[in-house]
């Protein structure tokens, strides 16, 4: 079983707020992205490393989600949050045995659901009612169809992950359940109050989204 960091999804309370922030945090300016309409978001994204990209994703006001929003968007909660300013919501991890993993999970995943754009397709976890499990400390799961790493296409600005930072009141049960899911070498696990953060190096030296 291959299992690898995919992504990391920074939620805003629109694309201009979320590319402003970032462009202050990090020292560069992401990339316009793509839809997804089934959700009515869309996103911004560059490559943070090997096989791997940061997603800077809002809700897109010109469409309507035919279901629930994925990543808690729909949560009045997450709206409040995202509006004083943009947040790690969700990191993902690709693998290439989904039906595995979300049949072998101590924890509800959600449903394995299929997107398209253009030829290419993914198969992604998402809950029914949008909402992240273990509030984001757990990731989403992701599988692509052939083909190159979707971030193989994407800017390269300098930019790279460093870490991610799952911090929680119960470690030892966090831990437990990444171990199960075979990602417990992915991700750092601290105690204290639920958070999700992500680290990365920039031409500034180190900072954290949190």
């Amino acid at each position: 079983m291959r299992n690898a960091i995919d992504h990391l999804s920074v939620g805003a309370d629109t694309l201009e707020q979320g590319v402003a922030f970032l462009k202050a945090a990090l020292g560069v300016e992401i990339p316009q992205g793509g839809k997804h309409p089934m959700m009515a978001t869309h996103n911004c994204v560059m490559r943070v490393g090997d096989g791997c990209f940061l997603e800077l994703i809002a809700i897109n006001p010109d469409e309507s989600p035919t279901r629930p929003r994925w990543f808690s968007f729909d949560e009045p909660a997450t709206r409040r949050r995202l509006a004083e300013w943009p947040r790690p919501l969700c990191w993902v991890v690709g693998t290439d045995s989904l039906d595995d993993i979300v049949r072998t999970s101590p924890i509800d995943l959600g449903e394995i659901v299929k997107f398209q754009r253009g030829e290419r397709s993914w198969r992604l976890t998402v809950p029914a009612d949008g909402h992240l499990p273990e509030q984001g400390l757990l990731p989403a799961f992701i599988e692509w169809s052939p083909g190159p790493h979707p971030s193989a296409s994407q800017q390269d600005l300098g930019i790279r992950l460093r870490r991610i930072v799952l911090t929680t009141p119960e470690p030892a049960r966090l831990l437990s359940t990444l171990k199960i899911l075979n990602i417990d070498s992915l991700a750092d696990v601290k105690q204290g109050p639920t958070h999700l953060g992500f680290e990365f190096d920039t031409a500034s030296g180190p900072i954290t989204l949190a």
